[in-house]
């Protein structure tokens, strides 16, 4: 339990942070869904959009710290590959 006053507002901060990091890690994720389902699916077309808009939403993540930066580029790259392997 905090104690002091600057330790009862780092925890409303880190509350109001979690919220925003979980909402942005949930975007992140459901662009991703988009592109697995795609590539599932074996639309190209769909893939290729999905993939489009997953990997701005991914580095943006990166940069408020959501993610580390190559986690972001390993996901983005692997998802890549997948997409040009569709036929």
């Amino acid at each position: 339990m905090a104690n002091t006053s600057s330790a009862k507002k780092n925890v409303r901060k880190m509350a109001r942070k979690t919220v925003v990091n979980k909402a942005r890690r949930t975007m992140v994720r459901s662009n991703l869904r988009k592109v697995e389902d795609a590539i599932t699916a074996g639309d190209k077309a769909a893939a290729t959009e999905a993939l489009k808009a997953a990997e701005p939403a991914m580095m943006r993540a990166v940069s408020k710290g959501v993610y580390h930066k190559n986690t972001a580029s390993r996901k983005i790259s692997r998802l890549s590959k997948r997409v040009k392997a569709i036929a």
